[in-house]
């Protein structure tokens, strides 16, 4: 929460705050987030306005997930950029807002500043994270990282319906081998 009580409902006064918070929970996406309680830090404007309060700002954090092809740690940063108007508590009132529309509020002349980062922080996150851009996975059979072995492949797979052949071949090259057998 961050009190705008210092600029005093006088429209054009603004003031800059810096500061570092600590981070929400969840504040990213499943793959890649922002760590729990990691330092967040916010270059913040506060304007005063006729309707409120307006927060311009940025904030950096640094980012920790994994490579959705393979799998492998990610560490990278992020910087946003955000920008949201909060409404005088009694405005609302006066320009018949009601509670479902979606309109920043302060409460007490507070501003809440966690839905904004998480909205401006999970939309500015990549979707599909990678390691690298060319990123080229998994091993669809075995599991193995192609990245560490570019010329990883396995014998080709038998088709089920050619496997009596198969083994008729593998009798005639074993011939001390009973058909049938494994």
């Amino acid at each position: 929460m961050l009190d705008t009580r210092e600029l005093g409902r006088r429209p054009g006064s603004q003031r800059e705050v810096t500061l570092s918070v600590p981070a929400p929970a969840d504040l990213g996406i499943e793959v890649l987030s922002v760590p729990e309680g990691a330092p967040v830090q916010l270059d913040l404007r506060l304007e005063a306005v006729m309707e409120g309060v307006l927060v311009t700002g940025t904030a950096t954090a640094d980012l920790e997930g994994e490579c959705v092809r393979c799998l492998e740690p990610i560490s990278d940063e992020i910087e946003v950029r955000f920008q949201e108007l909060y409404m005088y508590d009694d405005i609302r009132d006066a320009r018949d807002v009601s509670e479902d529309d979606e309109v920043s509020m302060l409460r007490d002349d507070l501003v809440d500043l966690e839905p904004l980062l998480r909205d401006a922080v999970v939309l500015a996150l990549p979707f599909q994270p990678l390691c690298q851009d060319d990123c080229p996975g998994l091993c669809t059979e075995c599991g193995a990282r192609l990245a560490d072995d570019p010329d990883h492949s396995h014998e080709a797979a038998i088709d089920p319906r050619w496997a009596g052949l198969a083994e008729l071949q593998q009798d005639q090259q074993d011939p001390g081998r009973e058909p049938g057998q494994d």
